[in-house]
């Protein structure tokens, strides 16, 4: 599946969105996410190879990536964005989802609606802060809609792993954006770490917006809600919290983003 996309302002692009193939496709999202998640964030996951740069884990083969494609770059250096899709088919197969260790799912399990995992998303330096995550959510839309996906959840990250300094962030997240009871997933101990930290009138909500990172904000615009407590990944360096979207309640402005690049 290949997905071209306009740029914001109408001219041309050379970005596209497909689907990993083979196996270099493969190693290709891998390469991406150790630069950004080994090099940039100094993180190690479980099968971190430093010296092919290689960032992988016992996931991957079981999931379907979404790479974000550049073809004005050389041949071996065209991936610039990834995505990890893992269907409850996959995560049955793999004995539970990924962000399964970090979150207890039990409310997504029980919800009786169809799961779609997204993880590992990231861009390339050179890419963010322009059009380039909305490349990817129009080719993450034509997945959604064939999968037939309604809730779509997965961990994004703050840098670091100490909560404290992310007490405006992390509280405004709880404050406006817990899930609902039934959809509310819960940090898992030991590493579980509240999110209200400070009492929503002592929130600077300016200087808490400016800290949460792109993609925690790109997901709000759709319509993204919060699972209950932060949880530490100490591996990853790094401090997640669950989000989850029902894709029956993106909102009108997110369908503008979200949906951008479908036929």
């Amino acid at each position: 599946m290949t997905i071209p996309n306009p740029s914001r302002s109408g001219g041309p692009t050379n970005l596209s969105v497909r689907l990993a193939e083979t196996a270099d496709d493969l190693r290709a999202a891998q390469r991406l996410r150790f630069e950004v998640f080994v090099e940039e964030l100094g993180g190690s996951g479980e099968l971190t190879d430093h010296d092919q740069r290689i960032e992988a884990d016992r996931f991957d083969p079981l999931c379907r990536h979404l790479l974000l494609e550049d073809a004005a770059r050389a041949e071996d250096d065209r991936i610039v964005g990834v995505y990890r899709l893992m269907t409850a088919a996959a995560a049955e197969e793999a004995g539970g989802f990924y962000s399964e260790s970090e979150y207890d799912l039990t409310p997504l399990r029980e919800s009786g609606r169809r799961l779609l995992e997204l993880g590992r998303s990231c861009l390339h330096r050179d890419y963010r802060g322009g059009d380039a995550m909305v490349h990817l959510w129009g080719g993450l839309a034509e997945l959604v809609a064939t999968e037939g996906a309604e809730i779509l959840f997965g961990v994004a990250s703050f840098h670091g792993t100490d909560a404290e300094a992310l007490a405006g962030p992390l509280s405004i997240l709880h404050h406006r954006y817990l899930a609902p009871p039934e959809l509310r997933v819960t940090a898992r101990l030991p590493e579980a770490h509240p999110m209200d930290l400070l009492p929503e009138d002592q929130i600077d909500r300016v200087a808490a917006m400016r800290a949460m990172p792109s993609l925690i904000k790109g997901y709000l615009r759709l319509g993204g809600m919060v699972g209950e407590g932060a949880w530490i990944d100490r591996q990853f360096n790094t401090t997640d919290v669950c989000l989850i979207m029902d894709t029956a309640s993106i909102t009108e402005r997110g369908r503008a983003l979200y949906g951008r690049g479908r036929a």
